[in-house]
This record gives structure tokens, C-alpha cells and sequence, in this order.
């Protein structure tokens, strides 16, 4: 069974595993998630199950609804992705859990908060990039200019080498210290160089299914990968 771990200021607030086939979240009570603030719509959203499926559509909320940082109205969720919900990141797994609930409250506000206008400004800014290369993109976060660099071909190979498409910095960095690869229509990390030498979000890698918002470095350089969509 799914399991939906909802969290503010990075802490649990709860865990809900659910055999319904459709789950509403938002401010009032009736909802199956109930986020308790202002800047959460009555009925915000909605997750739907099917065959093993599950898809987050956002019931045109005031303040929006994010997954992996990028705005959506409809979007189909993968292991551990993150929504977001006013102040709230609701983690998905498609198994585990237990669960408890929150409570209500009366009138939407609109969210102004620093971090939500910097999640809006993001995506826009991220939605005129994915248009522009027309694919998803790797954006060197430690230069000047945020080099892009589109993730166009099936196989895009990082390390010093000067042979490769996009060159990292770092000692010990191997010449190719990693690739990303297309497999159907996801995007693949893989460290092939030496142990440690790729992270994402901080953490050591061997081979990470690549998601919208991760932060990857290779050796010292750092990249935000900003995925193709909608």
C-alpha cells in the first residue's frame, strides 16, 4: 500500500497508508490529509490510485501545488517524490506506514512567503530554459553565468576528461567520473569513475533515477538538474 509522509519544517507530522483510490488534501477537516494553514486551500488537491498508479492534480488552488519544486495541475508521482503543499512537503512512497491527522481552519491566505515566491520565480525561471534547449538540463550552479547543459543525447558523460561533454572540476575527479543516460523517459545518473566522487542532494551515489530540483556534483563542481516538462 502507498504510503504519503507529510512533513513541516522537516519533521513528521504524519504518516497515512491508504487502500482508497482517491485521497484530499487540504485545510478543512473532511479532507483525508488535513494541512492546517492559511496558505492551503479548503479541497487543494487530490491524489488518485489506479493499477498501482497514483497521480497529484491540484484543484486550482490559490497558492499551487509543487512536485519536486515545479508547479503542476496534473502530474503522475514516482517513489519518493515531493509534494508541495503550502509550508507542507508531503514525501510519496509506494509502500509502508501508520498514520494520524491534523485539523481546520477558515479563509485561504495568500502565501507571500520568501520561500514560496522563490519556488514560483524557480519554476518559471526553469520552465523558460526546458523550452528554450528543448530537453531537460544540468545548470552549472558554482559558475558565474550558470552554464546549461542540455541532456540532448542518449548518453551525456562528466569528468575532466577533455573528451567529455560536460567537465567537472575536483582531485581524483576520474577523466569520465559519470554519465547520465536515457532510459525510457528518465534520466539516469551513474558514477562510473571513482567511490564518492558523485552526489546527489548531498549524498553518495552509485546510480540515482534523476528528479526535478536534484542537486548533482561531480568532484567539486555542482549542478541543479532541471527536468523537461509541462
Amino acid at each position: 500500500m502507498p504510503e504519503i509522509v507529510v512533513k513541516f519544517d522537516n519533521k513528521v507530522v504524519e504518516r497515512i497508508v491508504t487502500e482508497k483510490d482517491r485521497v484530499s488534501i487540504g485545510r478543512t477537516s473532511d479532507n483525508d490529509i488535513v494541512l492546517d494553514n492559511r496558505g492551503v486551500s479548503r479541497k487543494h488537491a487530490r491524489i488518485e490510485f489506479n493499477s498501482g498508479d497514483a497521480v497529484v492534480i491540484d484543484n486550482e488552488s490559490l497558492n499551487g501545488t509543487f512536485v519536486n519544486n515545479r508547479k503542476v495541475n496534473e502530474e503522475s508521482l514516482r517513489d519518493n517524490d515531493v509534494i508541495t503543499i503550502g509550508k507542507f512537503n508531503l514525501e510519496y512512497h509506494a509502500s509502508h506506514g501508520s498514520s494520524e491527522k491534523l485539523s481546520d481552519h477558515d479563509g485561504t491566505m495568500i502565501l507571500n512567503t520568501k520561500k514560496q515566491r522563490e519556488l514560483v520565480e524557480t519554476d518559471r525561471e526553469d520552465k523558460k530554459i526546458t523550452r528554450r534547449t528543448g530537453c531537460s538540463v544540468l545548470i552549472d550552479i558554482d559558475s558565474k553565468d550558470r552554464s546549461e547543459h542540455p541532456l540532448d543525447k542518449d548518453i551525456i558523460t562528466i569528468g575532466k576528461s577533455k573528451y567529455v561533454n560536460i567537465r567537472c572540476r575536483g582531485w581524483l575527479v576520474a577523466g569520465i567520473q559519470a554519465k547520465v543516460v536515457r532510459e525510457g523517459n528518465s534520466l539516469t545518473l551513474y558514477n562510473v569513475g571513482r567511490r564518492d566522487k558523485t552526489r546527489v542532494n548531498g549524498e553518495s551515489v552509485e546510480r540515482h533515477d534523476l528528479k526535478n530540483g536534484d542537486i548533482v556534483q561531480v568532484g567539486k563542481t555542482a549542478f541543479r538538474f532541471v527536468e523537461a516538462g509541462s
